[in-house]
């Protein structure tokens, strides 16, 4: 059986998949046509990515020998999955293994806006210092932060909530009475109530038709007055004009690890009209990527990939 990894991904995790007695093919830097041609040329059973795009002309390729696609990490939006299911070819990913990690990003995100600490470096860095234009930060000890989306990563929010005396409250369309009170934190009926309630929101939601664009201009017109906003699930849950208008009218702080024209790479340039307004920041996607979460997510890949060549079982297969 031959693995095909198409994307950066740990050579220790590969070597334990060739000591199983696969072979693996190590092709990291695979885009487009090129992976399209890999696919095809190497009859790989089993394809290995993390955000390389895994489209409908690819996996037709692949079609006579891909039985699995791998992904390594947890949002499989950059794979077909609709084209690879008539084909019958399983998609997996490796849900939670990430998930404190982007947790971590989003609460640097939500201590950034409030300590304005992104300003303070710049100014520092300029040789400007100014102690008393930064002493008035409003804290967040008593704020209520409002959770969209409580799956891993939005249930990872909460110890770091808690450690900083923070009042939660959450909307999940899988949240019922009784884990809301497991979890200790307060129900909300609707986004929009979280919306309304919450000092800052922090969205946590997986991409599909019912979240595309559901932080809109109506969800944003009933947040308050200078709240902030946290997006660390994907850019197009979020209607970036609506969003830089509230952020004009109505002072709304943003912190976004997933943004709209994000380059298809690991480098390159960003055009994005929000980062030029006030109170607004960001980061390179890296919510997922710490050394400890690359770790957790290969040793799954691993798992995924030994189980499926010794029974034929896909584990965490998604739809």
């Amino acid at each position: 059986m031959k693995v095909l990894v198409a994307d950066r991904f740990s050579e220790t995790a590969q070597a334990r998949i060739a000591e199983s007695g696969m072979e693996v093919i190590n092709a990291p830097d695979l885009l487009d046509a090129a992976l399209t041609q890999a696919v095809a040329e190497s009859e790989a059973t089993i394809l290995i990515v993390r955000s390389t795009l895994v489209e409908a002309t690819t996996l037709n390729a692949g079609a006579e020998s891909l039985r699995l696609i791998i992904r390594a990490g947890a949002g499989f939006n950059t794979i077909d999955v609709a084209t690879a299911s008539k084909l019958g070819i399983q998609v997996a990913n490796c849900p939670g293994m990430n998930a404190r990690a982007v947790a971590e990003i989003a609460f640097g995100l939500i201590l950034s806006l409030d300590r304005s600490i992104h300003d303070n470096v710049i100014d520092l860095r300029n040789g400007r210092y100014d102690k008393a234009g930064y002493s008035d930060a409003p804290g967040l000890y008593g704020k209520t932060l409002g959770i969209i989306g409580l799956g891993y990563t939005g249930r990872a929010m909460l110890p770091l909530a808690t450690a900083l005396g923070m009042y939660v409250m959450a909307w999940s369309r899988s949240l019922t009475p009784d884990r809301a009170s497991e979890f200790g934190v307060r129900r909300m009926e609707t986004p929009l109530d979280v919306a309304s309630a919450s000092d800052i929101v922090s969205v946590h939601v997986a991409l599909n038709d019912n979240t595309r664009l559901m932080i809109d201009e109506t969800f944003l017109n009933a947040m308050k007055p200078g709240a902030y906003l946290i997006n660390t699930a994907r850019s197009e849950v979020v209607d970036e004009t609506a969003l830089a208008e509230a952020v004009r009218l109505k002072g709304i702080k943003v912190g976004v690890d997933v943004f709209e024209g994000e380059p298809s790479t690991g480098t390159g340039t960003v055009d994005n009209p929000l980062f030029a307004l006030p109170g607004v920041i960001g980061t390179h996607h890296i919510g997922g990527a710490t050394l400890q979460a690359h770790q957790a997510i290969a040793d799954e890949t691993v798992r995924i990939a030994l189980e499926f060549a010794s029974s034929g079982v896909v584990l965490n297969s998604v739809e």
